[in-house]
């Protein structure tokens, strides 16, 4: 749906303009880290990582671009979710995790894969924005729809939601039509 094309376009316009930038590659598949031809290894996996035997700090890779580094992904990430399970405070990780570098970067940008799960919970919590692709289909904007419940029902007011249109073809009525009403009923999409 355009998650990861969109964290590595805003993470390399922000480091172009001047913003110290990181990106957290969180998909197992690894696309983030492809783009910025890391391999996608982080050395004793996901456990070691959430359970603070590693820190952040030594894993994070410089790309070719000045301002900007990255994370890299792990085909372990695939237990996440498991991995954050078996904690104290499992969606209060990341979060924790992420503390000792917000000085360091002016933005950290967190690629996560197209779930709602303990990891996306634990995303939320650690982020100040959210920024979430919509297709102009039925189903996107019905996950839309859920994905602003949970944030009001698990009282997440320091989230801001920015649902942003992706794959959009204005040939096409229905995306078209869906464009217009959304952007009518809901003024905070882009």
């Amino acid at each position: 749906m355009g998650k990861t094309s969109t964290a590595v376009n805003l993470a390399y316009i922000a480091a172009q303009q001047g913003y110290k930038t990181l990106v957290w590659d969180l998909d197992p598949q690894g696309a983030s880290s492809y783009y910025f031809r890391v391999k996608p290894k982080v050395k004793g996996g996901s456990k070691q990582l959430i359970a603070g035997d590693r820190d952040l700090d030594g894993l994070i890779k410089a790309t070719d671009f000045d301002n900007l580094d990255l994370l890299p992904a792990d085909f372990s990430f695939r237990n996440l979710d498991l991995v954050l399970d078996e904690r104290k405070k499992p969606t209060q990780r990341l979060k924790k995790l992420l503390s000792p570098l917000a000085e360091e970067y002016d933005l950290i940008i967190l690629d996560c894969p197209p779930n709602i799960s303990l990891l996306s919970e634990s995303i939320f919590a650690a982020s100040d924005i959210l920024l979430s692709p919509i297709i102009p289909t039925t189903l996107s904007l019905r996950t839309l729809e859920q994905l602003k419940k949970y944030i009001k029902d698990n009282k997440l007011k320091h989230l801001q939601l920015v649902p942003f249109f992706s794959m959009a073809d204005r040939r096409k009525k229905m995306h078209r039509e869906i464009i217009d009403t959304l952007s009518e009923k809901h003024p905070d999409v882009l």
